[in-house]
């Protein structure tokens, strides 16, 4: 609670409603690219290993798949920290 200029008690007015509604549409939009960019990585990743050429090209197939998932998983944390901070 807080005072107004003629000193009475007021509450503190609470966040829009459509405000937070938009952070969590956004923080969905998020989710789901999250979720296409790992599926991506993963079709990526199976294809070549499917056409490598060797036991070495399918583990680095493998690796780049994984680095592409975090990726998008790090990418993802950071844009619904910085939607959660506004």
């Amino acid at each position: 609670m807080e005072k107004d200029a003629g000193g009475r008690k007021q509450e503190a007015a609470p966040a829009p409603v459509a405000s937070k509604a938009q952070r969590e549409a956004a923080a969905a939009g998020v989710s789901v690219t999250e979720w296409l960019q790992h599926v991506k990585a993963s079709f990526l990743g199976l294809v070549r290993k499917v056409t490598a050429r060797s036991e070495q090209e399918a583990a680095e197939a493998d690796m780049r798949a994984a680095k592409a998932q975090v990726e998008a998983t790090d990418e993802a944390e950071a844009r619904k920290k910085q939607l959660a901070d506004h």
